[in-house]
């Protein structure tokens, strides 16, 4: 069942791939170079010119809603969304034509303690305009594309650029709204050299580490460690099995947390990757299902013998540790999800119905065991009032 999660979460989750789907033509202009950004279906298209140091570009985007915006922007120092020189394009409040302003992304923006103001860049801009594809004729709406132009004068030794672009729902007057959160919105960020066309290795990257930090998350915290619990609750019980239960046990955990603990080492990279990008929730359920896993697995060195009087205080903070790690790590598997993007997607409903089988084995499992608990206290209580032998064992395999 594991192996087959794993493939179906493998091919499920999504992969950033760079297409060679753009062009490098608009109907007013042609460029030198293009390239597919990894997220939103945007690409790039430009023309670097050496003699004058000047970039002419193009961006090319599509609206999620006919009230919402486009915007695209060069960060100066760093790949992140503030300090961001952005150009934003959506239709003007009182024509319905689209309009293009500049805006800088200081870090209110990103708290939204403030409507956020047209103010002129930092940059050089020479000059932008925007169109929608259709002519100047064509209007806004849900998956219209819009082509972004700019020409820019930049440093002689400065064609490495931090390309940052991104879309929202809605304008308020002037003011573009937040956008939304996902894994891909809040990712879209690339730097690449307008020179060469070489893009940054960790970006290409990113993608891939994301989705296999997904899958080992969802398979030893999600999957594994509630499996552990599941074989110490009730293959204890079995007399035939002796203490085979214990190691087994032990075995799954050790296994799950040492791949947990590789999903997260992963997560922690992923998020020195993405400066800017923040996921509170999930990062503090990670930290504290690791930690939870870190101290039920030094438990096992301070394990006391089943004749100390320390024992049962063992027992306790053991179940206690055990099932809170289990539940942050399911609880935090769904949130991963969601801050992929893959809310509805097949590998969430691919780890559901893995989570739904094993709950519906310990049901079963539950059951049986109540049932086996309430023969034998009948029988011991028939046994106490001599009804039945005191050399009648039952039939029950537990004990």
């Amino acid at each position: 069942m594991l192996f087959l999660l794993s493939l179906f979460l493998l091919f499920s989750l999504p992969h950033v791939t760079f297409s060679a789907h753009c062009t490098t033509s608009t109907p007013t202009k042609t460029f030198q170079k293009c390239i597919t950004l990894p997220t939103q279906q945007a690409s790039i298209a430009w023309t670097f010119h050496h003699h004058n140091t000047t970039l002419d570009l193009v961006f090319f985007g599509t609206f999620i809603s006919p009230s919402g915006w486009v915007g695209w922007g060069i960060n100066p120092t760093s790949p992140e969304m503030t300090g961001t020189n952005a150009l934003v394009a959506f239709p003007d409040p009182s024509t319905g034509q689209v309009v293009l302003l500049p805006y800088l992304l200081d870090p209110t923006v990103k708290f939204q303690r403030r409507p956020l103001l047209s103010r002129p860049l930092d940059i050089r801009l020479l000059s932008s305009s925007a169109t929608l594809y259709g002519g100047k004729l064509a209007t806004v709406h849900n998956g219209a594309a819009v082509q972004i132009f700019a020409t820019l004068k930049l440093a002689s030794n400065k064609t490495k650029l931090h390309h940052v672009w991104n879309r929202g729902l809605y304008v308020q007057g002037y003011s573009p709204t937040i956008h939304p959160t996902t894994a891909n919105d809040l990712s879209s960020v690339m730097t690449f050299d307008v020179m060469s066309g070489s893009t940054a290795a960790r970006h290409t990257n990113i993608g891939t580490l994301r989705s296999v930090h997904g899958i080992i998350n969802a398979v030893s915290w999600g999957i594994m460690l509630p499996i552990g619990a599941v074989i110490a609750r009730y293959l204890r019980h079995i007399q035939a099995l002796g203490p085979t239960w214990f190691y087994v046990h032990a075995g799954t955990q050790l296994f799950a947390f040492f791949l947990g603990t590789v999903g997260f080492a992963i997560g922690i990279r992923l998020g020195d990757l993405s400066p800017g990008v923040q996921y509170g929730l999930h990062r503090k359920l990670g930290f504290a299902a690791f930690c939870l896993g870190a101290l039920q697995t030094l438990a096992l060195l301070f394990r006391p013998k089943t004749t100390n009087k320390f024992r049962k205080y063992w027992k306790s903070y053991h179940h206690f540790v055990g099932y809170g790690c289990v539940v942050l790590g399911v609880v935090n598997c769904f949130q991963g999800f969601d801050v992929m993007g893959e809310g509805r997607s097949y590998a969430k409903l691919a780890y559901c119905l893995g989570l739904s089988t094993l709950i519906g084995v310990c049901i079963a499992l539950e059951v049986n065991s109540w049932v086996v608990f309430c023969r034998k206290s009948k029988e011991e209580k028939l046994r106490r009032e001599g009804l039945i032998g005191g050399s009648d064992k039952g039939s029950a395999i537990f004990s």
